[in-house]
């Protein structure tokens, strides 16, 4: 007797689309073929796609099965290799779940940055964020730093967040003021606020860029000049900075002092 492609997958528990990939892979040898051109499976073909599927199963790649000639023929180097596979996945699913039982201890958003869990209720949507964004472009050290330093929000920045898009000029300058004193002190306590290339995962360059373009991209054009004011004022003792762009590394806070 013999079997069509659908009643073979029916007996191995696969589908039509899997056994048409282990051709494909060559794991599958092609069966014979009637007249008409059906498929024509026979006893052989169901012992080895019942191997592949048992080796697949106990997490063999099947780039390493197409390397074996029959499953009865599998070294115990590769049982031994399948075994650290299961326990390095052991260690990294035990792993999420330690960080998810301290999302929920702290109510969290699942996207924050490991280790940010009980300073979320520092972080506006901005915040949360840019610290995204530093997780990428600093180095454990600097975002240790950051973690700190968003630990310890100012009162102004919920002034700074409640912002308005058309503030006037005095408004800015006045938050612009309030907030340099802040900003230096972070500057002072936090060497990641005032040397944020030294803390590059990649170049210096490339770390400035990505941050300046996601804080024009989160903040509008009224908190970005807050922010440039008060950096000039906090570094220069005025708010006359020719760039608009400078200081706004490696976070807000490295701008006010707070969580950004």
């Amino acid at each position: 007797m013999a079997w069509s492609t659908r009643q073979l997958a029916d007996l191995a528990g696969t589908t039509i689309k899997a056994v048409r990939h282990y051709h494909a892979l060559g794991l599958l040898d092609e069966p014979r073929r009637t007249a008409n051109g059906y498929k024509q499976y026979e006893t052989a073909h169901l012992i080895r796609l019942l191997q592949i599927k048992r080796l697949s199963d106990l997490g063999l790649p099947l780039s390493q099965i197409a390397t074996m000639n029959r499953a009865d023929e599998v070294p115990d180097e590769a049982i031994r290799l399948i075994d650290a596979e299961l326990a390095a996945t052991i260690e990294r699913l035990q792993r999420v779940r330690a960080e998810l039982a301290v999302l929920l201890r702290h109510r969290a958003p699942i996207d924050v940055p490991r280790g940010f869990e009980s300073v979320t209720p520092n972080l506006s949507d901005n915040d949360r964020a840019m610290i995204l964004v530093y997780g990428q472009v600093l180095d454990e050290s600097a975002m240790g730093e950051l973690r700190e330093l968003v630990s310890r929000r100012d009162p102004v920045d919920d002034e700074f967040d409640a912002l308005p898009v058309d503030a006037d000029e005095a408004v800015i300058q006045d938050l612009a003021e309030r907030m340099a004193g802040p900003l230096a002190a972070a500057q002072a306590a936090f060497p990641v606020v005032a040397d944020p290339a030294r803390y590059s995962t990649h170049s210096a360059e490339r770390t400035a860029s990505t941050v300046s373009q996601a804080i024009g991209d989160l903040y509008h054009p009224a908190q970005i000049e807050v922010l440039r004011r008060a950096h000039a004022i906090a570094t220069t003792g005025s708010a006359a900075d020719p760039d608009p762009r400078r200081g706004a590394e490696p976070s807000r806070g490295a701008t006010d002092g707070g969580a950004r």
